[in-house]
């Protein structure tokens, strides 16, 4: 039930990646309710023309996702890059604050050694990277249109995979962190402009999702439906109204945009609160447990 409301193509030609990656949703939220500390990774920059900014989607889910498992008593953290680090900050407090901030310069390699120094020493079981750009085989990270974005992306590959933590990762379009898990080929097969932008960077648990956000949402409401302690706290935040307060928070504080659009307003790839609304708002009832998994 839950992975047929978030994991559905939007318009990006990723039925295959679903169908191929079938089951990942609740493998993942089966992993991630046995986690004792959480890492996140998220952050897709956005230069097109005059535009430059964060995008809207990643950071609201992301956030959304760890103030829910502070708020159960797994402690949470993000990792993000200093282009997008602001927009992270501001989720974070409008969701409800308890998730430290991690932010990485891009070209800073002994700060992201820090961080993957005080993951490794607070303990994190397991890390998500939600709507991060990772690399392509050519080493370099590439938004869905093929341009090379590495300028204002921090390698967190490295962060993602330099621990000995459970590996899970969220995306929607087969250029982000995670998505090396498909069979060879396919992103390249499928997707547009697949063969320069598909990410090789694997991981253990993948969620392929119509909007990477909506991936979070639906491990939320998975982990609810799998650890019934925490349905109360989790419904909490896994509401249309929530999701919404923190998508016009970013984009009125930290300048986020759409990164479909490229616009500065409180849509996530191309889509408004008209469409995210009612499916997070299902996704709560079944966090509630008025639905099935």
């Amino acid at each position: 039930m839950i992975e047929a409301l978030v994991c559905r193509d939007v318009g990006r030609r990723t039925q295959e990646l679903m169908t191929a990656n079938r089951g990942g949703l609740g493998d993942a939220a089966e992993a991630l309710s046995a986690a004792t500390c959480v890492g996140l990774i998220t952050g897709f920059f956005v230069p097109r023309g005059e535009v430059a900014a964060p995008e809207t989607d990643g950071p609201v889910g992301a956030a959304l996702l760890a103030v829910a498992l502070a708020a159960c008593g797994v402690p949470a953290r993000i990792a993000v890059d200093s282009p997008c680090a602001e927009a992270v900050r501001v989720a974070v407090e409008v969701a409800g604050g308890g998730a430290p901030v991690d932010e990485v310069g891009v070209d800073d390699r002994p700060g992201l050694e820090s961080v993957l120094n005080a993951w490794r020493q607070t303990g994190v079981s397991h890390a998500i990277a939600i709507e991060r750009c990772g690399r392509s085989a050519d080493g370099r990270p590439r938004n869905m249109r093929g341009v090379d974005v590495s300028p204002w992306t921090a390698p967190l590959d490295d962060l993602f995979l330099g621990g000995p933590w459970a590996k899970l990762a969220v995306g929607d379009g087969g250029n982000e962190i995670g998505m090396g898990r498909l069979p060879p080929g396919l992103i390249a097969q499928t997707v547009p402009n697949g063969a320069e932008i598909a990410c090789v960077t694997s991981c253990d648990h993948l969620v392929v999702a119509g909007v990477s956000n909506w991936g979070a949402y639906g491990l939320m409401a998975a982990v609810a439906v799998l650890h019934a302690g925490w349905r109360p706290t989790i419904a909490r935040y896994l509401t249309a109204e929530r999701d919404l307060a923190v998508t016009r928070a970013i984009v009125e504080r930290a300048g986020a945009v759409d990164g479909v659009t490229a616009r500065g307003e409180a849509t996530v790839d191309g889509f408004g609160p008209q469409i995210h609304g009612p499916l997070i708002d299902e996704l709560g009832r079944i966090a509630r447990g008025e639905g099935a998994l």
